[in-house]
């Protein structure tokens, strides 16, 4: 999928470069001067954006982003693992070769930062020309580059705390790399922004550039982000949380044309396994796939590509990380359909349970439970014993292209039997059984619900681990999140619910809507019911009047203000699940190490205060400078973060 915006980086003074198929000149000739021409800053800004693929394209993804949390954990494959138990391995000095994790985080958004500052400077001087034709167009390439350093911003004081605030292009040797507090570095990231809302268009012509909702919708994350600490100093001031309802109401009521999409599905369309596949290979569709990342809820992305030459070293490899272990089955060997499974991450119980799955469509849109039949070798055959009809002995169990492997996600109270699991004629997988009077678990290791909104059966091959779906990284279903967060955290519940059940209205099954097989096999529904289900979803203030036990809720929630931010965090989970938003949510809201203790259990033993940053990479210390020297032992033990 070849996109009319794409992603150039930057030569010379701002590292490697990756030059876009609509420009021609050979990297090798370009010198800093070029990007002092308008064309050059032009490009300049253009590799601006580049960074921001960085959540998306390894092994970090998961890693920093979402396990670790309440909502997934390590999954049967466990490298890397100490990042979902806050073991030993989490150091400013990495225990393996392969994990530069914290370094690159630190390092692409500081390289994204030195573009921006690069590009802004030379904005300031450039003459006109080539596209940079006026003061307008001049003002509007700054605001995108200023939205971008404020974005990276973001993304280093969430994960370090205190960082060094950069807003000068480096150029040459620097060493002297002081940390600047937190409260500095938001006001900083809000005044980005704001000029950045104040001065980016509500439309682009290119796919992928910022625009003013984009724009808005960060700062009223900034601004919620911030104004909503109790315990650790952000600069909160009194009318931040007012200003992220604005900014959020603002960034919904956009004048670029953004809505919410009218189904849940249409986000992720293309990636869906058929109930049964009338061809084979299964494969995507791409043309649903390719409107799936234009529609028109998604305010900002990462900008991938088909060619693996546009789209760097790695492409969004995030489709790799959450499928379950399918190809160890009968009759389902890898296929480029159903992916490579890296196993890192699993949905956790606390995920599985959190849904109403009857009613809420979001479930059974964020997790496929079923694989078909796409290979020949060693189908299991009926025989005398369990055939339903004798002309099925010495048949085989399941066909090409029907129900090889079933995941079932069930409660407690089920009435699935050892014998049903038996005596499937397929592999069937119920997160619980009966084994007599005792409940089992079904899900063995590898087994679980995978998530689907990462999946990318369009790569090369199947061995392709470079993807090429863009990666989403703020959409408004989001956004009224955000809106309801804020507008609850002024005590203002109703208005609070009208954004919540917006969402829950788009969430549930529309009058005429099929639901999947499990409705009515495993969720309690009839088969061929096509009501509405919004009814069923609407949600008052009694669900955080009272300890509600489908919520879940700590027991340090006993106020309806603290159940309240604790409902919200259970429906960012129900519509943001598996998005690489959790990490930073629970840090954000001060409820990581409470929420991690109640719902992880691999990483309760481990976590504690000091994981609310994330270390500050050793050789980042060592390369650093005070009053043009190396620091000393003492100099950089206090540059560290408390407890690493």
């Amino acid at each position: 999928m070849k996109k009319a915006f794409l992603i150039l980086a930057a030569a010379s003074l701002l590292g490697s470069c990756k030059k876009s198929y609509l420009d021609e000149e050979l990297v090798a000739t370009l010198t800093n001067d070029y990007y002092k021409t308008a064309q050059g800053v032009d490009d300049l800004v253009k590799a601006s954006y580049e960074r921001v693929r960085f959540k998306f394209e390894y092994e970090w993804a998961y890693a920093l982003f979402q396990v670790g949390t309440d909502e997934f954990t390590e999954g049967d494959v466990t490298d890397f693992n100490y990042y979902n138990r806050y073991a030993s391995g989490i150091s400013p000095v990495p225990p393996v070769s392969g994990d530069a994790f914290l370094t690159t985080l630190w390092s692409d958004n500081y390289t994204g930062i030195n573009r921006c500052n690069a590009a802004i400077e030379n904005l300031g001087v450039v003459p006109y020309g080539a596209s940079i034709t006026n003061e307008t167009v001049k003002t509007q390439r700054r605001a995108e580059v200023r939205f971008l350093r404020a974005y990276y911003y973001f993304m280093l004081v969430q994960q370090f705390g205190a960082v060094p605030l950069l807003t000068t292009p480096t150029v040459g040797v620097q060493l002297e790399f002081p940390r600047t507090a937190v409260p500095q570095v938001y006001n900083q990231i809000i005044s980005d922004l704001r000029f950045a809302s104040d001065s980016l268009p509500a439309t682009q012509g290119n796919q992928g550039r910022a625009t003013r909702a984009a724009a808005d919708h960060f700062l009223a994350k900034v601004y919620l982000t911030r104004g909503s600490a109790k315990v650790q100093e952000r600069g909160q001031k009194a009318t931040d949380i007012d200003s992220a309802a604005f900014y959020a109401e603002r960034a919904i009521n956009n004048a670029g044309g953004f809505v919410l999409a009218s189904n849940y599905k249409d986000l992720w369309d293309g990636v869906y396994t058929p109930a049964i596949a009338t061809s084979l290979p299964i494969a995507g569709d791409l043309s649903r796939s390719e409107a799936a990342q234009r529609n028109k809820e998604i305010l900002f992305a990462a900008q991938f590509n088909s060619s693996l030459l546009y789209s760097g070293r790695f492409g969004n490899q995030t489709h790799l990380y959450f499928a379950m272990r399918y190809d160890n089955e009968v009759g389902t060997p890898r296929d480029l359909f159903s992916g490579r499974p890296f196993r890192r991450a699993q949905p956790t119980d606390y995920t599985l349970s959190l849904f109403d799955r009857k009613n809420d469509s979001r479930f059974y849109k964020s997790f496929t439970m079923h694989y078909l039949r796409t290979g020949s070798s060693s189908i299991p055959k009926w025989t005398a014993d369990n055939a339903p009809s004798p002309a099925l002995v010495g048949q085989d169990k399941f066909a090409l292209g029907d129900t090889a492997v079933l995941v079932v996600v069930n409660d407690e109270n089920t009435t699935i039997t050892r014998q049903d699991v038996e005596k499937s004629r397929y592999a069937f997988y119920p997160r619980f059984y009966k084994d007599g009077t005792n409940t089992v678990r079904g899900f063995k290791a590898g087994v679980w619900p995978t998530l689907v909104k990462h999946l990318d059966p369009f790569r090369t091959g199947i061995a392709t681990q470079q993807g090429t779906k863009d990666g989403i990284v703020a959409r408004l279903g989001e956004t009224y999140l955000i809106a309801a967060e804020a507008y609850g955290r002024l005590g203002q519940y109703s208005k609070a619910l009208e954004f919540i059940n917006r969402l829950r209205e788009r969430a549930a099954y529309k009058s005429g809507e099929e639901k999947p097989q499990a409705f009515w096999q495993f969720e309690g529904g009839t088969k061929g019911d096509v009501a509405a289900t919004y009814g069923n979803l609407i949600v008052t203030e009694a669900k955080f009047e009272t300890n509600d036990p489908v919520e879940m809720y700590p027991a340090s929630a006993s106020t309806k203000a603290e159940r309240f931010i604790h409902f919200i965090l259970n429906e960012r989970s129900r519509e943001l699940a598996g998005e690489l938003y959790r990490w930073e949510d629970l840090a954000r809201t001060e409820t990581l190490i409470e929420r991690v203790q109640q719902f992880n259990t691999l990483a309760k033993p481990n976590i504690q205060a000091k994981h609310l940053l994330r270390p500050i990479p050793q050789i980042q210390i060592d390369l650093t400078y005070k009053d043009g020297r190396p620091m000393t032992g003492d100099e950089k033990k206090a540059y560290q973060n408390t407890g690493y």
